[in-house]
């Protein structure tokens, strides 16, 4: 069982990635998928109406099954069409997280009203509205940095409510039940219309009733426009063109200048009218003609829509992040019993996970077309790739689950860091003008981030040493000389690829703002985690520290790197913040205080340590 448990557990990891990679499939007869592969424009990026509904649901309830009221489940796709084309039922599905009692308290709500006693319906809290904007306001007169924790939540609700209220209305105005039917009948006597709005304004005989249901439409057409928050209208030539794509009430506004509605406006009309009326033959039959009309235009942009459609239904990092965790669990019990058998599983394992996150980056840099590493949620992906790689080549050469520990603790712990941050909306946003340049962000942006990755790798190898050391008697000489090794080395590493990187950040910002360098927070750090690196080699050359201090020295690495790669975005000054983030906030308040404590652990007395006594700090 032993010699053959590595091959298994290998097998079955394989697949279960394959599963997870089979393209999505329809629920029932509506063809979903294709709707959900469909381009709009949304934010300055066309994108397909799967990337919308997702990253909305993760916007206002923070993840993406919609779970109904009776514990069935719907797609996400499902979820927005009844969203644009059923409102009725959408406002009754709990799809609003709310975690502050104050603020349940404002709509008279407790968490057993909620799904999850978190997750709340619309036409739960619509009677609690006017409360919430007369809060919102209140919220809004104050500063950021210091609004109280119930003014943000207020604040986000808001946003969110705006939000889904904003793509109900992208293609059905709202109060007007019988649109659609008016729309798709609007195409056949739009001409008679037209004719008889022009004979009113010339002062003949016309059918007021038509000139009255166009004027009232026109209306419609104006309210859409100003409150949708899709563009999923193609002009009909340049369609490759962003800004020329329009809004469904924008394009029927125009069709009553022209005489002739756009094709597009009119499939969403129809597709909308049969979803409302549960013909999926009718559905069906739009989405694939539409479809079919978009292929002949834009098939380069119908593709890339349909790669993320399926990058977003496969999860490839959420998949990585659970083998990380069960690749962590079979290294530490290797280290108990089956050391060979158990790490090599668990090696090929962390392999698996590291290969299909090769693959989600790959598939997010086509997409984009982009370095790996353009925002925060990027540089977490990257940080973790990056230090998993380095645990693979450690893991190779020592062979005692060392690495393959670290591997899993950094893979699964950066993913999670990337999950959160993907709840603040599309991960795949369009680039601000300063940092619109690929060649630096290819040069110095993936080598600092690099960086990142080798020092926090080196402090987590030094808590493995800590731990091991206090908690256990498993830290024995050989051991602890493979761990200094390994530390020693990712520090020489890390230190290298932040000191190329910061001095490629300064040439960059040379080009951009004419000075190398001006003391900006996010230069400061990139500055602090190159001496602090620099520190300990020096100290560890000069024999200020052993191996237990090296370990020390090595841990504080992550308070550095961390407040480099978050603290100084938080700040509120400078070229490089990006705004503050209050959960962000408290969770590295916290992670800072865990490396406090392995620290000062680590420097109890060497009788503390339950083997070996290492050399002293």
């Amino acid at each position: 069982m032993k010699s053959i448990f590595p091959a298994l557990a290998a097998l079955a990891t394989l697949v279960a990635v394959a599963v997870s990679l089979r393209p999505a499939h329809n629920p029932g007869d509506y063809d979903v998928v294709g709707f959900g592969r469909l381009p709009t424009l949304v934010n300055g990026r066309l994108k397909p109406l799967d990337t919308v509904a997702r990253t909305t649901l993760l916007v206002t309830q923070a993840r993406q099954r919609v779970t109904l009221p009776d514990g069935s489940a719907i797609s996400p796709d499902e979820w927005l069409l009844d969203v644009l084309f059923r409102p009725a039922l959408a406002n009754s599905y709990q799809t609003f997280e709310i975690v502050h009692p104050d603020v349940l308290t404002l709509f008279g709500l407790t968490p057993g009203d909620g799904a999850g006693k978190k997750r709340f319906s619309f036409d739960q809290l619509v009677k609690g509205l006017p409360e919430l904007e007369r809060q919102s306001k209140l919220a809004d007169a104050v500063d950021a940095p210091v609004r109280t924790p119930f003014q943000r939540a207020v604040l986000q609700l808001r946003d969110n409510i705006i939000l889904f209220q904003r793509l109900q209305d992208s293609l059905v105005p709202p109060g007007v039940d019988d649109y659609l039917e008016q729309v798709v009948a609007l195409d056949k006597t739009l001409p008679a219309a037209m004719s008889a709005l022009t004979a009113q304004r010339a002062g003949q005989p016309h059918d007021g009733a038509a000139t009255k249901r166009l004027l009232e439409l026109s209306q419609s057409f104006a309210a859409m426009d100003t409150l949708g928050y899709l563009l999923p209208i193609p002009p009909e030539a340049g369609m490759t063109v962003p800004s020329a794509w329009k809004s469904a009430g924008t394009s029927l506004q125009e069709s009553l200048t022209t005489g002739r509605i756009n094709p597009a406006a009119l499939t969403f009309a129809a597709a909308g009218l049969a979803w409302r009326n549960h013909q999926p033959d009718a559905f069906n039959a739009s989405v694939h003609a539409y479809r079919a009309r978009l292929e002949a235009g834009i098939p380069a942009l119908l593709q890339k829509c349909d790669v993320e459609a399926r990058f977003n239904s496969s999860e490839p990092f959420y998949t990585s992040s659970m083998i990380y965790v069960l690749a962590f669990v079979l290294a530490v019990v290797s280290w108990l019993k089956w050391p060979d058998s158990l790490g090599r599983a668990a090696f090929w394992l962390v392999g698996i996970a590291w290969v299909l996150a090769t693959a989600g980056i790959a598939a997010r840099m086509w997409l984009e077309g982009r370095p790996p590493v353009t925002n925060l949620y990027s540089s977490a992906l990257f940080v973790g790739w990056g230090a998993v790689a380095l645990c693979l080549v450690l893991e190779y050469f020592y062979r005692n689950a060392i690495a393959t520990v670290a591997a899993g603790l950094v893979g699964f712990g950066t993913l999670l860091i990337a999950h959160h941050l993907a709840l603040g909306g599309d991960t795949m946003e369009m680039m601000r003008a300063v940092l619109d340049s690929n060649f630096w962000l290819a040069t110095h942006v993936v080598t600092v981030t690099i960086g990142y990755s080798a020092t926090f790798l080196a402090g987590f190898l030094a808590l493995i040493y800590v731990v091991r050391g206090v908690f256990t008697r498993s830290l024995d000489r050989p051991t602890a000389d493979a761990l200094t090794r390994m530390t020693y080395g990712v520090v020489c590493f890390a230190t290298l690829f932040s000191f190329v990187g910061t001095v490629l950040g300064g040439i960059w910002a040379d080009q951009s703002w004419g000075r190398f360098w001006g003391w900006d927070p996010k230069e400061n750090g990139a500055l602090i985690i190159v001496l602090w690196n620099s520190i300990i080699l020096h100290a560890r050359w000069g024999g200020l520290v052993k191996a237990r201090g090296l370990a020390m020295l090595a841990i504080f690495g992550n308070v550095v790197t961390a407040w480099s790669w978050f603290g100084v975005n938080m700040l509120g000054v400078g070229l490089h913040s990006y705004g503050f983030m209050e959960s962000a906030f408290w969770w590295l308040i916290a992670f800072v205080a865990t490396q406090l404590a392995a620290i000062a652990i680590a420097a109890l007395p060497t009788t503390n340590w339950r083997s070996f006594r290492p050399t002293a700090a």
